[in-house]
């Protein structure tokens, strides 16, 4: 249900801009690379301007995941300790419940009468 209302309210009216930005912005542009060489640019791109807007904003993105990622390490390191100790006690109560009912058996036989 908010997915939907996430995707009405803010997916698609961002895609309606960036759309329009595209059809606005189609001639070319000259990015000059070169801070030092502005007069007589010897690294620069030439690509329409919204390329490039969208080629930065790709690039921001996908920095912030790799920044998010390994923010997040010590989490996922816990989960993974965390996961593993629950593993360990999970085999340790079933070893223990074996234990158990084979004590249980052997008191059960004791008792029995027999033939």
């Amino acid at each position: 249900m908010w997915r939907k209302i996430a995707l009405g309210f803010i997916v698609v009216p961002l895609g309606v801009v960036l759309i329009a930005l595209a059809v606005v912005n189609r001639k070319p542009v000259q990015l000059v690379l070169d801070p030092f060489g502005a007069l007589d640019p010897s690294l620069s791109i030439e690509a329409p301007l919204f390329l490039l807007v969208l080629g930065v904003f790709a690039f921001g993105l996908i920095v912030g995941g790799i920044a998010t990622w390994f923010t997040q390490s010590k989490w996922r390191r816990m989960a993974r300790e965390e996961a593993s100790e629950a593993r360990e006690w999970r085999r340790q109560a079933d070893r223990l419940e074996k234990e158990l009912e084979s004590i249980d058996s052997t008191r059960v036989r004791a008792r029995l009468p027999a033939d």
